[in-house]
């Protein structure tokens, strides 16, 4: 019973598991895709749990201001890289020589600044969607959903081990 009682478990977080990507891709919050991806279902002793990266929970709240975390602007330099946000270059002034040659290019300065105004933003006020009171479409609304069906196919078998062991007894 408990081996089918953990497949029960395990195949309903793998629906849950599609849902939340799935609503990931719809709300438009996905980039890289490093966040669906890090999603899995591991299997325990007593059923099985669904992980996800660190910062999963932001896809709902969004980020607080504050503290953030080391090279941020690089982060979100990577972050308008993989939207494929059009930024407009920011040339160099200064003409490169055989003392002086440029690290980035116009269009990666370009990007870096935007980068850097939005780290700044972030860091002061927060992400636009925390700002706003956050959302419950991406996963909380999925949870209450997977546990209803969870319940729904293993009380069955509970209460046919119960009988079973009633019988043993008598």
């Amino acid at each position: 019973m408990q081996a089918e009682a953990q497949n029960i478990i395990i195949k309903k977080l793998q629906e849950l598991q599609q849902r939340i990507i799935a609503n990931i891709e719809s709300s438009g919050q996905s980039a890289s895709g490093r966040t669906a991806a890090s999603l899995r279902v591991e299997p325990n002793e007593t059923g099985a749990t669904l992980y996800g990266r660190r910062a999963f929970a932001t896809l709902e709240t969004g980020r607080k201001p504050g503290k953030t975390p080391y090279q941020f602007t690089r982060v979100i330099w990577q972050w308008i890289v993989d939207k494929g946000i059009r930024v407009s270059p920011i040339d160099y002034k200064r003409q490169a020589s055989a003392k002086w040659q440029p690290m980035y290019s116009p269009q990666e300065r370009g990007e870096l600044s935007l980068a850097g105004a939005i780290a700044h933003k972030i860091q002061t006020e927060g992400t636009a969607l925390f700002r706003n009171g956050g959302r419950s479409d991406v996963y909380s609304n999925e949870i209450p959903r997977t546990i209803a069906e969870i319940k729904q196919e293993i009380t069955p078998l509970l209460k046919a081990e119960i009988l079973q062991t009633i019988k043993i007894n008598n």
